[in-house]
């Protein structure tokens, strides 16, 4: 079976300054993985190189036969404008721009399945509230039901489960079980060790490079976390860019 995504020597970082090093991999269709580590271990460049927003400083990223259109992501709340006046109506429907175009306007077809997708996260009832009045549980709900209009074959989540109570975590969660089972393929950028044991079976650990990839118990060892936390304290940021095809060293 053809991978989904695949990593080719992938180098990404801002300003020749790598935060992701040298990774090669691939993801199966349908597979459900864990992507962890330190603070400052790449997970989200990481994730923005996969949808586009980062480009290569040097390697390849594979999305197959994947469309732009196909690929949903679900960024940290950190970096959504609260402040900007949008309801939550609207905000959710922004994940049909692909299919609908930026000035599709919003038929009676559109606005059911906004209506459906806020209904699936609990959301019913909020549609009128702009998002700087929302709780953190309640944006992650709000940022769930955008994906789920998106209908996406790759879906990639960054801390999908941070800063929230549990009921919305175990909701939210279901809707990632969900995708599974309806074979879409799942990333999700996670700092819940216990959670990643119980739910996902495949993980990589990340710490600007690749620690370990692979079954979630063989990868999740002390030894491993150690290793991660001491590769991201060695990197020196003040250090000067260097060449995108050079190896990092793993000597503290």
């Amino acid at each position: 079976m053809a991978a989904q995504l695949q990593f080719r020597d992938v180098t990404l970082g801002y300003d020749r300054h790598p935060a992701v090093h040298h990774l090669d991999g691939e993801v199966a269709p349908g597979a459900l993985l864990a992507i962890v580590g330190p603070n400052g271990a790449g997970k989200s460049t990481l994730f923005r190189g996969i949808v586009g927003i980062v480009k290569p400083l040097a390697g390849t990223i594979l999305t197959g036969d994947l469309d732009v259109r196909e690929i949903a992501y679900l960024p940290q709340t950190l970096d959504i404008d609260r402040s900007f006046p949008i309801s939550v109506f609207d905000f959710v429907g922004t994940g049909l721009w692909r299919q609908t175009g930026f000035f599709g306007g919003m038929g009676k077809d559109a606005r059911d399945r906004i209506a459906r997708a806020l209904a699936a996260v609990g959301l019913s009832g909020f549609e009128n509230r702009t998002i700087g009045t929302l709780s953190g549980g309640q944006m992650q709900r709000m940022l769930f039901a955008r994906v789920l209009l998106q209908d996406a074959r790759l879906i990639v989540l960054d801390e999908p489960f941070n800063a929230i109570d549990a009921k919305t975590s175990a909701d939210l969660l279901a809707l990632v079980q969900r995708w599974h089972a309806e074979q879409r393929t799942v990333l999700a950028a996670l700092h819940d060790m216990d959670l990643v044991r119980a739910h996902f079976p495949e993980t990589l650990l990340l710490a600007r490079g690749e620690v370990a990839w692979g079954t979630t118990s063989e990868v999740l060892t002390a030894e491993n976390l150690k290793e991660a936390r001491r590769m991201c304290e060695a990197f020196d940021d003040s250090a000067a860019a260097c060449a995108a095809d050079e190896v990092p060293s793993r000597a503290a």
